[in-house]
């Protein structure tokens, strides 16, 4: 088991964030894994019938399957390496398993075209 599934074991067991599993996760992921706590503790991850997304200071960003293609995913991490995974992936990694998911019953696709 990788750093990253033993953090999302323990998330998903414990169902919040205890200290040891933040640390477990900074320890991780550094700089993104505070970036991604942070966007959870304020509830942008965003769940839509498509897609789920997070909302970024300056645009929102959609991350599927756990993967997302932000800039700093496309240029800056190793898709081998499962420890290197934007702040949005792990933001929504981190909401699933606390269930801080702010779940939409509409159409991302839709909703999109008025932003």
């Amino acid at each position: 088991m990788n750093a990253v599934e033993e953090w999302q074991t323990a998330l998903a067991e414990a169902g919040e964030l205890t200290p040891e599993i933040v640390d477990r996760i900074l320890a991780t992921h550094g700089e993104r894994g505070a970036r991604a706590i942070e966007a959870v503790a304020e509830e942008r991850v965003k769940e839509y019938n498509d897609f789920t997304v997070v909302v970024g200071h300056s645009e929102e960003h959609v991350v599927e399957d756990g993967a997302c293609r932000c800039r700093d995913a496309q240029y800056n991490l190793d898709d081998d390496d499962p420890t290197e995974r934007c702040w949005h992936a792990i933001a929504v990694a981190v909401a699933q398993r606390v269930d801080r998911v702010d779940r939409h019953d509409m159409w991302y696709s839709e909703v999109r075209e008025f932003l």
